[in-house]
């Protein structure tokens, strides 16, 4: 049931979605952000939901889905997975996803992808993937693989919706429009395959130093901020079906 104040949010803030099919000539990559045990798994760390959750699960089950098919036709995948080393914390958020845990690697339902070759996994150590890409040298890997498969459209999935996912749409738009992402054209957020985590407000209040962090409602924020960024949101995404070819 949805609540009065998310029916006000999305009054307020209504959110236009549209589908996408993608094309085998799309030129189409596929990101993942942090579809890892420490932010999906119930009870793997400090970040995980405590019980299981709707939203997360339907966000790896789409997520899966799509990375599956991605791999069936040899099309870029890149993952982020958040991996942080002990003595640097990231604040306002407790120890969580440490370099070397389970808590830092891929999800049970994606952890095949890291034996596909087209997919590409960066472990990163901050909220986004674009920054977290940057080697000591200057160079960055997420842009040098862009333009290595010369991407024109990117789709993004994972969570969370309303900060890592957002961090690194922000900054790859940005990146696009200064020029530094040649050829990429197009940043999609597939709204089902992403997802934030929820802390209602009662729980806030009765937690030392908790913020409220509503799942539906930042949920939607975070999907409102990346298309006022000039991401697009869609709500389906399909695949064009097989060209068949008659025989003489």
């Amino acid at each position: 049931m949805v609540s009065p104040t998310i029916d006000l949010l999305k009054g307020e803030i209504p959110l236009e979605q549209d589908s996408v099919v993608l094309a085998d000539d799309a030129l189409t990559g596929l990101v993942l952000v942090d579809i890892i045990n420490g932010f999906c798994t119930v009870g793997a760390g400090n970040l995980a939901p405590r019980q299981p959750n709707s939203q997360i699960s339907g966000m790896i089950k789409e997520s899966e889905r799509l990375a599956r098919l991605f791999c069936e036709k040899k099309w870029p995948i890149m993952a982020f997975l958040d991996s942080h080393h002990p003595n640097k914390p990231e604040e306002p958020y407790p120890p969580h996803c440490i370099a070397g845990t389970d808590e830092s690697n891929l999800v049970p339902a994606l952890r095949w992808i890291e034996n596909e070759p087209n997919v590409t996994i960066r472990r990163k150590d901050c909220f986004d993937g674009y920054l977290g890409s940057t080697e000591a040298d200057g160079s960055n890997v997420f842009v040098d693989w862009v333009k290595k498969n010369q991407i024109k459209s990117l789709l993004v999935v994972g969570i969370c919706t309303d900060i890592c996912v957002l961090d690194f749409v922000c900054s790859t738009l940005s990146a696009r429009n200064l020029g530094f992402l040649t050829p990429l054209r197009d940043v999609v957020v597939y709204s089902r395959a992403c997802a934030t985590f929820d802390i209602p407000l009662h729980v806030a209040r009765d937690t030392k130093g908790a913020l409220a962090h509503p799942q539906e409602f930042m949920h939607h924020v975070g999907l409102y901020m990346a298309k006022e960024r000039g991401a697009k949101i869609v709500s389906e995404v399909s695949f064009d079906a097989p060209k068949i070819t008659a025989r003489p």
